[in-house]
């Protein structure tokens, strides 16, 4: 294997050639697998590295390019930088704390794996386009578990309606039905994010694309038709063709972390609508000449998508007011520890 195998290209710039550079491969309570294009190594972030990281989204995550000091003589190295991401997939981290979590990094193309059984959502998969779409990655939608759907058609047609130009695959992973259409797609250096709720059938579409079992699956449960997620971690796998997979835990809930810029790109019928609406500001709630409320009436426009457009909206907007209040106490909180080193200093 070499660094144009593991995803390198002239995007990243030119690589110094007394610098070493590894992806990472897998991350668990930050200790790190990494490939440098011939050997896996573990790794751990410089002591430096660890004082000069602000916020979560300054470690490594899955995909990243790092550069690293390889220790002799042992099969370690010590992470000294991250380079820059030229594409990331990102929420809000779980938890009270406004962070930013990188889900994986560098990625070519965001698989938006969704069932086709009980678990089939199109205000989820609204959700998940407009995240993937931020991530600056070509979504792609793979419906899964064919085998238990008996309206593909109309189920289809509905996910057309509101991922405009996105491509869609329906797959039985079980018997490889459509597998090799996607291997097509991830050929050799090009880096594919599987993103999806629990139980969608993520890891058996990986054993399916790698051609062996590498994650372990569950059966679905009776009644609803849901597995149980396996996945625990996310880790990069390589396939056959050269691409490369990174599988991810099922997601139960995806908090945005951003997105605004790309709303239109999601919701496009409902923007083009407002275009025509007789007040620029049109909140379309019970305006005169409201374009968006006429198509609703006319039967051209579902409610429900109008409903969910709002909703993000909501979502985002709050969303960005705690990002801004929380990086303005980060930021008093920098310059009261600058302030105590400073006095600190004075005093002796």
């Amino acid at each position: 294997m070499n660094l144009k195998q593991l995803g390198w290209n002239e995007a990243f710039g030119e690589k110094d050639q007394n610098t070493v550079v590894a992806r990472v491969i897998s991350e668990q309570r930050q200790i790190y697998k990494l490939h440098d294009g011939e050997n896996e190594l573990t790794g751990e972030v410089s002591g430096k590295f660890q004082f000069q990281a602000k916020v979560k989204s300054d470690f490594p995550s899955v995909g990243d390019w790092v550069v690293i000091e390889p220790l002799k003589g042992e099969n370690k190295a010590i992470i000294q930088k991250v380079l820059p991401r030229i594409s990331q997939f990102s929420r809000q981290s779980a938890g009270e704390k406004i962070e930013e979590q990188i889900v994986a990094a560098n990625i070519d193309y965001v698989f938006l794996v969704m069932a086709l059984n009980n678990d089939f959502n199109i205000r989820r998969l609204e959700r998940y386009l407009l995240v993937a779409y931020d991530s600056g990655a070509n979504p792609i939608i793979v419906l899964t578990k064919k085998d238990l759907c008996t309206d593909l058609p109309t189920k289809i047609a509905a996910v057309e309606e509101i991922a405009f130009g996105v491509p869609i695959y329906s797959v039985n992973s079980t018997n490889g039905e459509g597998i090799e259409e996607l291997k097509q797609l991830i050929s050799e250096g090009k880096t594919v994010s599987l993103l999806g709720s629990s139980g969608v059938g993520k890891s058996t579409l990986l054993n399916a694309l790698i051609g062996e079992v590498i994650q372990i699956t569950q059966d679905v449960r009776e009644g609803d038709d849901r597995g149980k997620h396996t996945t625990t971690h996310r880790e990069l796998f390589f396939l056959p063709s050269g691409g490369m997979v990174i599988d991810t835990p099922g997601m139960r809930e995806l908090q945005l972390w951003g997105g605004e810029e790309h709303i239109s790109s999601t919701f496009t019928d409902v923007e083009i609508l407002a275009k025509s609406c007789k007040f620029s500001d049109c909140t379309h709630e019970n305006e005169p000449g409201c374009a968006v409320n006429l198509a609703i009436e006319n039967g051209e426009l579902d409610q429900q998508r109008l409903t969910s457009y709002r909703k993000l909206m909501r979502e985002l907007a709050y969303a960005e007011r705690k990002q801004d209040a929380s990086l303005a106490r980060q930021e008093r909180d920098k310059w009261k520890k600058i302030s105590k080193m400073m006095n600190t200093k004075s005093y002796k």
